[in-house]
């Protein structure tokens, strides 16, 4: 009877993300409000009964019953996010709010059905996370002073990154953790990605000469190799792509766009001559099956899983991810797409590019530099990170030990995601209300 249920609750979940995934594209068409809402709607009760049917089936199978208060406290953690984002964002995207949910739902799911236990710290983490957004619209309507700031985000980036090459503990062979006593680690450079971006708008945004585009772009440079001098690879990479597409944004000149892209290869091959963990990456890339009992054991074993699980999956608790290693954070794709399977993995894309195809139109809608090349940047970033993950994770390209946003476990990462979500969020809201309504509100009485 179990297996039975687990069988048809796969492709109730299927069912239920397709359609959460088609409307997450159809109300970009729709012009009519009253529409629009209704697929909103439609897309929160999707989520509940995709976020209910995995609990359902994981308290069958395990009957555990911490699994059902874990639950109940994430609805109520969804429910109190609706209402109280509605009324902090005024006008806000709902659509943004619905992805973020979506994915941290998942999330909550996949974790409890490998360890109930990171399940609960990544339901605290991210409650943390929404809490703490709730007063980004306090710094959004005085945006127009943080742009002030572009030397100070820089120096402070880079001086957290130094602190933590020099101070920092090693996990996965990349020193890029603290640790606070016994009790969490902290991966500092997801959080200095967000300082990065606005710290490279804020300069950019103030460009006017050649020499100028050249010494921003020395100090952008700078973090990029303090992480690849602490093994952080991926971090670097995001960092690097982050900062070129701003720049050809900022300044519209595709020849810089070229020069820096060029830099980043040859950097690249200069990297794999002297880090023999970069060889070791590329060597499992090439042909993992042929060191699967060593480097290519990680790659060999998601490909497994992905191919195990075929387009409908085994269904949840019907795989074999203990096989996978790093599973909760790198891997958590894999997991995904061998028990849910490959459509549910394709759609969970396809809500990850609806999310960034709403990012860039808020971006695009900015009408000052600095407005514009934040939003674009953390896009970016966005879009790189997840490029990053699950490009490595299906052998397209080499692994970086990136996390998957909002769905892999972490602290660092799902914070610091929901943070970015959040102030993309506020530009929304930002463009609603007008730009200059908000700095005419926040500006001194008697000041004109």
């Amino acid at each position: 009877m179990l297996n039975l249920l687990v069988e048809i609750s796969k492709y109730i979940l299927i069912i239920n993300i397709l359609l959460y995934t088609l409307y997450g594209f159809l109300i970009f068409g729709y012009k009519n409000k009253k529409k629009q809402n209704r697929g909103f709607l439609k897309q929160r009760a999707f989520i509940i009964t995709i976020h209910f049917i995995g609990y359902f089936i994981l308290f069958l199978q395990q009957k555990d019953f911490m699994l059902i208060f874990l639950y109940l406290g994430e609805v109520i953690l969804f429910i109190v996010t609706i209402i109280s984002y509605q009324f902090v964002y005024r006008n806000l995207s709902r659509l943004i709010l619905n992805h973020m949910l979506m994915l941290l739902m998942i999330s909550f799911v996949m974790l409890a059905r490998l360890s109930v236990s990171l399940a609960f710290k990544q339901f605290c983490f991210a409650a943390s996370a929404l809490i703490i957004s709730l007063v980004i619209p306090f710094f959004i309507e005085h945006f127009h002073q943080l742009e002030n700031l572009g030397w100070l985000y820089c120096f402070l980036g880079i001086g957290l990154l130094v602190f933590v090459a020099v101070f920092g503990d090693e996990k996965y062979g990349a020193k890029n953790w603290i640790s606070v006593g016994n009790f969490f680690s902290i991966q500092p450079s997801e959080f200095v990605k967000i300082l990065y971006a606005f710290g490279a708008a804020a300069l950019l945004s103030r460009a006017e000469r050649f020499k100028d585009i050249i010494k921003i772009s020395i100090f952008a440079a700078v973090p990029v190799l303090v992480l690849v001098l602490s093994k952080d690879l991926g971090s670097a990479l995001i960092y690097f792509v982050m900062y070129i597409c701003m720049l050809y944004i900022a300044t519209g000149k595709f020849a810089y766009f070229g020069l820096s892209l060029g830099m980043g290869c040859i950097a690249s091959c200069v990297a794999y001559r002297l880090f023999s963990h970069v060889r070791v990456r590329v060597l499992a890339w090439r042909d993992p099956f042929a060191y699967i009992d060593n480097q290519g054991y990680q790659i060999a074993q998601s490909l497994f899983a992905i191919g195990t699980g075929g387009w409908f999956g085994m269904g949840l608790s019907g795989g074999l991810p203990g096989s996978i290693p790093v599973r909760e954070s790198d891997f958590i794709f894999s997991v995904i797409a061998e028990e849910l399977g490959g459509f549910f993995a394709v759609c969970l894309i396809f809500i990850y590019i609806s999310a960034f195809i709403m990012f860039i139109n808020i971006s695009l809608k900015m009408k000052k530099s600095f407005y514009k090349l934040t939003a674009f940047g953390l896009s970016v970033q966005f879009f790189a990170q997840i490029f990053l993950n699950i490009g490595g994770v299906i052998k397209f390209i080499p692994s970086t030990g990136v996390t998957l946003p909002l769905l892999s476990y972490g602290g660092s990462s799902v914070v610091s995601t929901i943070i970015l979500f959040n102030i993309i969020q506020g530009m929304y809201v930002l463009d609603q209300i007008g730009v200059d309504a908000v700095e005419e509100k926040s500006k001194p009485k008697g000041r004109k």
